[in-house]
């Protein structure tokens, strides 16, 4: 089973339960387009590498595509197009006027000279600008992608559109468009995912422990919002390895420890564990933020959290899913619980679109409202038809998406 097939069998429960008209749930299981380019760059070394790029589009039922750029080696068609098919599903949850994009290369970015990453990214612009636009399909930053990149590539598609497009893109840079609040949206939403599920367990954030896997930007916010909302965090992980320490860690030293460093591990008073024990780890929350398939038919049955809240896309798989929901582990799936990056990105896309920006105060207030909505129509659904939180997360998402169907005339 690959991975596009993976995302679809909580889909197909969902719409097997809320028996979804048959023309809806067959336009929703397929993407509406997806686009293969070759991008020719001249090396440092003089000659010509040619990488492949992708950009898929799931679904622009609701509105415009939306969704990340990533730059990795192991980038694959499969990839992307499951990804955007979560980005749909991911703003529909959110209650946001988008649908779902995706895009990608494959290439190691470390393995690049600053000059010769610009040249690739302008390319790939180059590629796909015929299918993006501010009111068609607007991009924002990924694995391995950051602000500096965003820019480049609004420069270049500012150019061939003749004006300054910042609408066409988010995550950019706050002198060029940004949003205040955007570097730590996702984490952030990840964290009010997880206390409004302690509030439903009647755990106080103080009486409870988390450990998170994970130490990029999704993962080293969720640590440092997780204390400053009072949470212990016993343990944190990342590619190096992972770390633990009983009286819980200052997630912002940790945080200034890595970026001097290079990793977490070796944060002086911690005990070197491995990933495998943090998964296992006895918390009440576990926060897989790291990649996909982290929690398997092998190893589900250690995990010793009673909730588990997913900071990265698909790091659950099916088998996983069912063994957890036998031992009464509430999760938070990921179209919910990672949905603050999208949501504070269509901050950005309003805030571009009219050229009148929020402050910090205003971004985080709504975020956490909406977010806060999202997760009780999740819940509330979830108790409707007796499902777990992933199948009502998509319950949700397709109710809305069949009704735009209907509205339109496609169904």
């Amino acid at each position: 089973m690959n991975i596009f097939e993976m995302a679809h069998i909580p889909l197909n429960k969902a719409i097997e339960v809320m028996q979804l008209d048959a023309g809806a749930a067959a336009i929703i299981a397929t993407p509406e387009r997806t686009l293969e380019v070759s991008i020719p760059v001249k090396m440092d070394d003089g000659s010509t590498k040619v990488f492949t790029g992708y950009r898929s589009q799931h679904s622009t039922v609701l509105g415009p595509a939306k969704g990340g750029v990533r730059y990795h080696q192991n980038v694959s068609m499969d990839e992307v197009k499951t990804l955007a098919f979560w980005m749909t599903c991911k703003c529909a949850v959110a209650g946001l006027p988008y649908g779902g994009g995706k895009g990608g290369i494959i290439v190691d970015p470390a393995q690049l000279s600053k000059r010769e990453l610009e040249a690739l990214t302008r390319g790939y612009i180059d590629k796909i600008a015929p299918l993006i636009g501010e009111k068609k399909d607007i991009p924002a930053p990924d694995m391995n992608t950051n602000a500096q990149v965003m820019g480049w590539m609004m420069d270049e598609y500012s150019k061939i559109a003749g004006q300054f497009e910042p609408g066409f893109i988010t995550g950019k840079a706050i002198g060029v468009g940004g949003s205040l609040g955007r570097t730590a949206a996702t984490g952030r939403g990840v964290v009010v995912a997880a206390l409004e599920a302690l509030k439903l367990q009647g755990i106080e954030p103080y009486e409870a422990t988390a450990a998170v896997q994970g130490f990029g930007n999704v993962g080293s916010w969720t640590a440092k919002l997780f204390c400053d909302a009072g949470v212990k965090v016993i343990a944190l992980g990342d590619v190096n390895g992972a770390i633990y320490k009983a009286d819980g860690f200052d997630c912002y030293d940790v945080d200034a420890y890595a970026k001097k460093t290079g990793s977490i591990v070796g944060y002086p008073g911690s005990k070197p564990i491995t990933n495998a024990q943090l998964l296992a780890m006895e918390v009440t929350v576990l926060a897989p933020c790291a990649i996909e398939l982290q929690l398997t038919k092998e190893n589900a049955a250690d995990v010793s959290a009673s909730i588990i809240v997913e900071g990265a896309n698909g790091p659950t798989t099916p088998e996983a899913d069912e063994i957890l929901e036998e031992k009464g582990v509430l999760v938070i799936p990921d179209i919910l619980a990672n949905g603050g990056g999208v949501t504070v990105s269509y901050f950005e896309w309003v805030q571009n679109l009219y050229r009148y920006f929020w402050t910090e105060k205003e971004v985080i207030d709504k975020q956490t409202e909406m977010m806060i909505k999202a997760f009780h129509e999740v819940h509330a659904k979830a108790k409707e038809y007796g499902v777990p939180l992933r199948v009502a997360a998509y319950i949700v998402a397709l109710g809305s998406i069949a009704e735009a169907m209907k509205i339109r005339g496609m169904v």
